[in-house]
């Protein structure tokens, strides 16, 4: 495998496999206030920056700072859930460090917010790592739209045949393509298949599995 100038972190589901703890602290969090959904009602509309999901849910509220406290209010309840739990996908601090080693860029890529990108890094403590990192309060499109991997590579100063992404979603490796992107999938939350019918170019476990392709 041709080495990469840089590569392009999701966060959620990429460097820890925490979906269902936020799916759950979405459904949590809609019951307290008076919205009942299934998961497959929940996974229809989840997708987008805390913004967006929040005035999706919430089309009758228009003051601003209430949806931003609802998002918060939500966010907070994931990270109480979470907290007890996290940890990284398997082998990704061993891979970061070939990354640096190699002179190999880490960007983050992440629809999360500032909390929860701090509650990630200094929980892993692995923010040295990375040399940029970009969340959704930075961009006015969440993914599948291109402009948060836009605004990453802007940063660095690269140009997409110069990164690699690594993805875990649906509406992620849709958004790293329309960048232009070659797209890892990982396959935390779903299947290697499904992976690849959403156009990624390769599949992997975890990041002992990449490591290995990358640096033998």
């Amino acid at each position: 495998m041709k080495l990469p100038k840089a590569i392009i972190f999701d966060m959620d589901g990429t460097l820890v496999d925490n979906i269902p703890y936020h799916r759950d602290a979405w459904l949590a969090f809609l019951k307290k206030q008076g919205i009942h959904l299934n998961e497959s009602e929940f996974h229809a509309q989840n997708h987008g920056t805390i913004d967006e999901m929040i005035r999706r849910f919430f089309p009758q509220i228009q003051d601003n700072q209430l949806l931003y406290e609802l998002g918060q209010e939500k966010e907070s309840t994931y990270r109480e859930r979470y907290r007890p739990h996290i940890r990284e996908v398997h082998g990704l601090t061993p891979f970061l460090q070939s990354l640096q080693s190699n002179g190999i860029q880490a960007l983050l890529a992440t629809m999360g917010d500032p909390p929860n990108i701090d509650f990630t890094l200094d929980s892993l403590g692995i923010r040295s790592y990375f040399s940029f990192t970009t969340g959704g309060h930075e961009v006015t499109k969440g993914k599948p739209d291109p402009e948060i991997f836009l605004l990453s590579m802007q940063k660095a100063g690269l140009k997409p045949e110069e990164c690699l992404v690594i993805e875990d979603s649906q509406g992620g490796i849709l958004a790293a393509k329309r960048a232009g992107l070659h797209v890892i999938g990982i396959s935390t939350s779903q299947s290697p298949d499904e992976l690849l019918s959403y156009g990624c170019d390769q599949v992997i476990v975890d990041f002992e599995e990449l490591g290995r392709g990358m640096f033998g």
